[in-house]
């Protein structure tokens, strides 16, 4: 069995831009974290389909020691 860090190593990652993209988010509505993660601003939650949905996912970013 491959372990934790063999997985995420040989995961091929997407830009969040093209992740973004295909789900018809604005480019402006982005706020980028590296090339790999953003925020994204509440307004474009549909509260009509979060209830329908059964999904959940949960991210955090750490902050830095300055406080970012």
């Amino acid at each position: 069995m491959k372990s934790d860090i063999e997985i995420a190593r040989a995961a091929k990652m997407k830009h969040i831009r093209e992740i973004a993209a295909m789900l018809n988010v604005r480019e402006d509505d982005l706020e980028l974290y590296g090339k790999y993660k953003a925020k994204l601003p509440l307004h474009l939650i549909d509260n009509l389909k979060v209830a329908k949905s059964k999904l959940i996912l949960v991210t955090a970013i750490t902050p830095t020691p300055a406080g970012e």
